[in-house]
């Protein structure tokens, strides 16, 4: 479709909305009617030539006392759904009474097949009918989608000589039109949402161009399947999907490509699935795995509820969403925030060591942020028994790279990722490249079956300067990637070299230990005359420190003394300190002194351990390729300026980030003293001009 007879068909349903909808509905519900009215007009375009031939099928079936009739009625439709009321959209615009018209269009509704009904009822059309009715609007919005202005059929409508008057409306079109018109109805409303859920096309053609275009020579006369997590209404599965196919064809293969996913949103779903049989990319929903009976595109929530539990398939392409909390899957599994390391599912923890020895590894991250479990979710669908293995192309923004400390979810993630050779390279996008937010994105490729010269490897891509600029903006979104950025992307990552904008690592270069340095606790008694006790919520805290006080004031004489000093004195005068008061001693008693001695666990006995100062500790990121690891690290780095300082060997734990400023940052180079003074002093002399003519001298 050209761009011109889109932008029509596009204005031509954006004004339905002011034409039929104004005065009668608030402009936050237009498109929660127009959207779903699309929809339902496309499934009802296709079946208006065999609309006859239906009816006439349907009741030979009946008089037969037929039951199966589904597969007869959809061999007479040519597509997965049909019809058996005697009404189509364009004969409900006939009746003028608003009542019959109402009772008619429910009874059309009805006729339709198992999958439409799910539509219908996911996008509330029933619901919509009843509020068109009491607008007295429906009659006005069935003629208005009904009209000969405009074809939203996936075929070409066609003059007598066979020339097209209206072009075919398809998947991809109508999944632009989607976005648009969503965003466009936000905009109209000071909503933010725009464009949450979708990807734009651009984007969505660089992310099948990366899953398939590296692994083309290992197409093969076989079924490949695809699935992505947060399907959107399933541009990344058709692009993808078709991306396939013309390899195959170009290299003389027969393949054969399922889809599958899974959406939350309900309208979005039916948007998906309704767009899928009209385009053929799907030939019936649902299908048989393990004994069970599955739908390729799975509604809910993927995190709380697998859709596809235990399957694994050849490509996953994502755009899963970003800072969306998923708190509520914690509720769908009965479980508050706090209770969040009981959430238990195989695709977000794995088992590691044996007998004694093994562990759980938890993937889960922080509430405020789902996008790494959609991550870990696609990792466990990877495939091990082929040549092809598994690729895996998903988008995160920045916060994938390094949020979460060493141990958390997120980086024992990465750590599994990076440590398992699975990260093939990750690529930086430019800024404001979405619809309704202008962060910078970054796309993960991830695979089980690296080349020869990428293992141990990993490339980092910096792509943010690789794209064209919009002759207007659409939302956010400023810039778009065409054909020849994608191209100068996809060679960038099969060149596989170094240059100015892709840079190659050893796996180990992200990985670093997170070592905890302690420093002793020092602590000095001195001037007890200047000590005023405090008002504890025990008693008997208060009377213990009354104690020693005491006793120090009256063996000791005041004198100021060493933690050991002390304890040894109140040791010999048999006033007893419990080990778990030892600590209120030295908090209210004593002050911290870098030139006292240490303090030890056991007070009176110096060969015990050194006391920690929780004040001086710190947390120490040692690069897992530092000359001499931690030990070097130590004597390098810390211990000339905190000589005892020491680490506890047992509490290191390795995490990994990924930083693109620090090896693509370019510094903006300083201008000379000397051009700066010039400036100034040019502006001097103009200004003294200025003044001079203002005060005529």
């Amino acid at each position: 479709m050209e761009q011109s007879q889109y932008n029509a068909l596009f204005s031509f349903i954006w004004n339905i909305a002011n034409d039929v909808l104004v005065n009668a509905f608030n402009k936050g519900d237009y498109k929660r009617i127009i959207l779903p009215m699309l929809v339902l007009r496309r499934i009802d375009v296709l079946l208006e030539p065999t609309k006859d031939s239906v009816l006439e099928r349907k009741e030979q079936l009946d008089a037969a006392h037929f039951e199966n009739q589904a597969p007869l009625l959809t061999a007479v439709t040519g597509y997965p759904f049909y019809n058996t009321s005697k009404f189509t959209m364009k004969t409900l615009k006939s009746e003028i009474d608003p009542l019959r018209l109402k009772m008619n269009f429910i009874d059309y509704l009805n006729g339709y097949s198992k999958d439409v009904l799910d539509i219908i009822d996911k996008m509330h059309i029933r619901q919509i009918v009843d509020n068109l009715t009491e607008a007295e609007r429906l009659g006005s919005i069935i003629e208005k989608f009904t009209s000969d202005k405009i074809n939203l059929s996936s075929k070409p409508v066609l003059d007598g000589e066979g020339n097209v008057v209206h072009p075919a409306l398809d998947n991809h079109t109508v999944g632009t039109m989607f976005e648009e018109l969503l965003r466009k109805f936000n905009e109209e409303n000071n909503v933010t949402e725009a464009g949450e859920h979708f990807t734009p096309r651009d984007y969505v053609n660089l992310l099948a161009d990366i899953a398939v275009l590296p692994v083309a020579d290992k197409i093969t006369d076989t079924t490949y399947s695809i699935y992505d997590g947060a399907c959107g209404t399933g541009g990344i599965l058709t692009i993808a999907q078709e991306r396939i196919s013309q390899i195959a064809k170009e290299k003389g293969k027969n393949v054969n490509i399922n889809i599958y996913g899974q959406e939350l949103l309900a309208d979005t779903y039916a948007t998906c699935k309704a767009d899928l049989m009209i385009s053929g990319h799907v030939k019936s929903f649902q299908y048989q795995y393990a004994g069970s009976e599955r739908e390729y595109i799975a509604f809910d929530s993927t995190i709380s509820r697998d859709g596809h539990a235990g399957e694994t398939f050849d490509f996953c392409i994502s755009n899963p969403p970003f800072g969306t909390p998923w708190k509520e899957d914690l509720k769908k599994r009965g479980l508050t925030e706090k209770e969040k390391a009981k959430y238990t599912d195989s695709r977000f923890t794995i088992s590691v060591g044996s007998g004694d020895e093994r562990k759980e590894i938890s993937f889960l991250p922080d509430i405020s942020d789902c996008q790494m479990l959609f991550f870990a979710n696609n990792i466990s669908r990877m495939v091990d028994d082929t040549e092809l293995g598994t690729r895996i192309v998903e988008v995160h923004n920045g916060s994938s790279l390094f949020t979460g400390n060493a141990g958390s979810g997120a980086s024992n993630l990465r750590q599994y990722i990076i440590e398992n050779d699975l990260l093939e390279a990750i690529i930086a996008m430019p800024e404001k490249d979405f619809y309704n937010t202008g962060i910078g994105t970054y796309i993960w490729v991830v695979t089980n079956r690296k080349e020869d010269r990428r293992r141990g490897k990993v490339q980092l891509i910096d792509a943010t300067g690789i794209k064209t600029p919009l002759r207007k903006n659409l939302g956010e979104k400023n810039c778009e990637t065409n054909e020849d950025d994608r191209r100068t992307i996809l060679n960038m990552l099969t060149d596989f070299s170094e240059t100015e904008q892709s840079k190659i690592f050893p796996n180990q270069e992200f990985g670093y230990w997170s070592v905890t340095v302690e420093r002793p606790l020092r602590i000095v008694y001195e001037n007890p005359e200047n000590i005023t006790l405090p008002e504890l919520k025990k008693a008997e805290d208060v009377a213990l420190l009354q104690r020693v006080l005491d006793a120090w004031k009256e063996y000791l004489g005041g004198h100021t003394v060493g933690d050991y000093a002390m304890f040894i004195m109140l040791d010999q005068m048999k006033i007893k300190v419990p080990a778990a008061k030892i600590k209120l001693v030295r908090q209210y008693l004593g002050r911290r002194d870098e030139r006292a001695d240490v303090c030890h666990m056991k007070p009176t006995k110096l060969n015990s351990p050194v006391e920690c100062d929780p004040m001086l500790r710190d947390v120490e990121q040692v690069p897992l390729l530092y000359p001499g690891g931690i030990d070097a690290f130590m004597e390098n780095e810390v211990k000339p300026y905190a000589a005892d300082a020491y680490y506890n060997a047992d509490s290191v734990v390795v995490g990994y980030e990924l930083s693109f400023t620090k090896y693509f940052y370019k510094p903006v180079e300083l201008r000379p003293i000397a051009d700066i003074t010039a400036d100034i002093n040019n502006i001097e002399s103009s200004l003294k001009g200025v003044l001079g003519d203002i005060l005529n001298v």
